[in-house]
C-alpha cells in the first residue's frame, strides 16, 4: 500500500489512488442531507434530483480544487458536479450520468471552465445527451486575464468567475426560468468578470508526493492557474498593498467598467492562506476598487476555488446590474455556500 508520508508530502490520507473518491464518501457523509455520492458513476447528484420542470445545472472538473465543484451541489446553484481525480478532467460517462441523473425534462446547462480536457469531454457528453433526447446547452468560462494561452487552454483559463456563474445561473433555476434564459444569464455574468491570481507556494499532488514547481524562496508567480499554471511573470516577494495593486490593476484594466459601476468582489484563497491573510487583501483591494472608481456592494472571501495547499489569492470581479444582484443574493443552501435559507 503506497504510504501517506514521504519525506516531501504528509497529508491526511490511505492510499494516494483513493483520496478522490474517499474524500467523496466522505463529502456525502458530511452532507447527506444535501447530496448523495454515486460511487459507481463517481458523480455527487443533489439529493432531492431529479426535479421535475426544473432546469438543471452540471459542471466538473479535476478534483484538488475543493470545495469546487461538490460542495456547491445543492438548492440555488448546481444540480450535480463530476469530479476528475486530482488536477484531471472528468470523462465523458461521467459527465453524460450526472447529466441523465438530473433532468427534470427542462434542459440541463453545462457549466464548463476552458481548459482543453474538460471541454472536448463536456461536448462528448452533450452530443450522448442529445442523442437521447436531453437538451443541452453549455456555457464555457474564460474570465482569467492572466494570459490568453496556456498549459491546459486555448484562450483564457476559467476560474474565479466559475463560482459566481453557478450561483447566479443556479439562483434563475430555481426560480424557474427556462434553460435559454439560465443560459443566456451565464453567459452574461462571465462576459462582465474578470479574474487575476498570485501564487506564494506550490503544491503537492497526492499521487506525486512532491511539489508541482519551483518557487524559490522570497518570489511570487503573478498571473498563476489553477493548476500550477505559469502566469505573466515571477517577482519579488513585495507588501499586501503592492500585490493587491497587481491584482486590481490587472482586473479593472481588462474589464472596463463605466466609472462608478456597481461589482462583486470575491477574494478567493488558494488553500493555504489564512482568512486573516485575505481580508487583510479583500482591505486593500477594497479601497483601490474605489479609488478607480468602482463601487464594491458585494463580496466573497474566502477559499472556494483551492489549488491543494497552494498559498496564493486570487481575485475576481464581477460587473453587477440590478438582476445579476438580486439573483446574487437569493437563498442558497450548498455545503460550501449557505444565505438566506
Amino acid at each position: 500500500m503506497a504510504t501517506a508520508t514521504t519525506p516531501a508530502m504528509k497529508k491526511f490520507l490511505n492510499d494516494p489512488a483513493d483520496a478522490v473518491r474517499e474524500s467523496l464518501a466522505g463529502l456525502a457523509a458530511a452532507h447527506h442531507d444535501l447530496l448523495r455520492y454515486d460511487a459507481d458513476a463517481q458523480i455527487v447528484v443533489r439529493a432531492d434530483a431529479p426535479v421535475a420542470g426544473k432546469v438543471a445545472l452540471v459542471s466538473g472538473g479535476g478534483s484538488g480544487h475543493e470545495p469546487l465543484h461538490g460542495g456547491f451541489v445543492g438548492r440555488g446553484m448546481l444540480d450535480a458536479a463530476c469530479p476528475g481525480e486530482v488536477f484531471t478532467s472528468p470523462v465523458p460517462d461521467q459527465m453524460l450520468a450526472a447529466t441523465k441523473a438530473v433532468d427534470g425534462g427542462a434542459g440541463v446547462v453545462h457549466i464548463v471552465k476552458n481548459y482543453t480536457g474538460d471541454v472536448m469531454n463536456f461536448k462528448l457528453a452533450a452530443e450522448d445527451a442529445a442523442d437521447e433526447g436531453i437538451t443541452v446547452e453549455s456555457v464555457l468560462v474564460d474570465d482569467d486575464v492572466a494570459v490568453q494561452d496556456s498549459l491546459y487552454t486555448a484562450g483564457r483559463r476559467g476560474v474565479g468567475a466559475t463560482v459566481l456563474l453557478e450561483k447566479i445561473a443556479g439562483a434563475a433555476a430555481e426560480s424557474g426560468d427556462d434553460v435559454q434564459r439560465v443560459t443566456a444569464l451565464a453567459r452574461r455574468v462571465n462576459a462582465r468578470a474578470r479574474s487575476f491570481g498570485v501564487a506564494l507556494s506550490s503544491c503537492t499532488p497526492p499521487a506525486a508526493g512532491k511539489p508541482m514547481f519551483d518557487l524559490p524562496e522570497g518570489e511570487v508567480e503573478l498571473g498563476i492557474g489553477i493548476h500550477g499554471e505559469p502566469g505573466r511573470r515571477r517577482e519579488r516577494m513585495s507588501s499586501a498593498r503592492e500585490l493587491a495593486g497587481v491584482m486590481v490593476e490587472a482586473v479593472v484594466s481588462d474589464l472596463q467598467a463605466p466609472p462608478g459601476a456597481q461589482v462583486l468582489t470575491f477574494v478567493n484563497g488558494m488553500g493555504g492562506t489564512p482568512q486573516l491573510e485575505l481580508y487583510l487583501l479583500y482591505g486593500e483591494i477594497d479601497r483601490q476598487l474605489r479609488e478607480a472608481g468602482l463601487e464594491p456592494v458585494r463580496n466573497l472571501v474566502g477559499s472556494y476555488i483551492t489549488s491543494l495547499e497552494m498559498a496564493g489569492a486570487s481575485l475576481t470581479v464581477l460587473e453587477l446590474d440590478d438582476e445579476l444582484a438580486s439573483l446574487w443574493d437569493a437563498p442558497v443552501h450548498t455545503p460550501a455556500l449557505r444565505w438566506g435559507a
